[in-house]
């Protein structure tokens, strides 16, 4: 059974290192770190301004920050990111704002 979400609500403002397991979902802003095991969401009022480590990054809101996720970054139509992104699969919503770079961990055949 999956941990249950965390939430930062809307008017909440967290500076500093968050950890942990389970989901986080931000609709409030965090400046620092954040270390999660399984998935970020980053609500429409969300900011986040971190460095980001997750098992999936999903993103409506704003966030600036390296991204590494071992699964997936899911870029939606309303958010604006500023970020490099690592990860296997990136996808992002056309209408969305994207200004970074993006390493998908590819292996090519040496003869390519």
């Amino acid at each position: 059974m999956a941990e249950p979400s965390g939430i930062i609500g809307q008017g909440i403002s967290i500076r500093g290192n968050v950890s942990g397991t389970g989901d986080l979902v931000v609709e409030g802003r965090v400046e620092g770190q954040i270390t999660l095991a399984d998935r970020l969401t980053v609500e429409d009022a969300g900011s986040v301004v971190a460095d980001v480590e997750a098992g999936e990054v999903s993103v409506n809101g704003e966030m600036s920050g390296n991204i590494v996720a071992s699964q997936r970054v899911h870029i939606t139509a309303n958010a604006k990111v500023l970020s490099d992104i690592r990860a296997p699969r990136v996808v992002i919503e056309d209408g969305a704002r994207f200004k970074g770079n993006i390493d998908m961990d590819v292996k090519l055949p040496d003869n390519i």
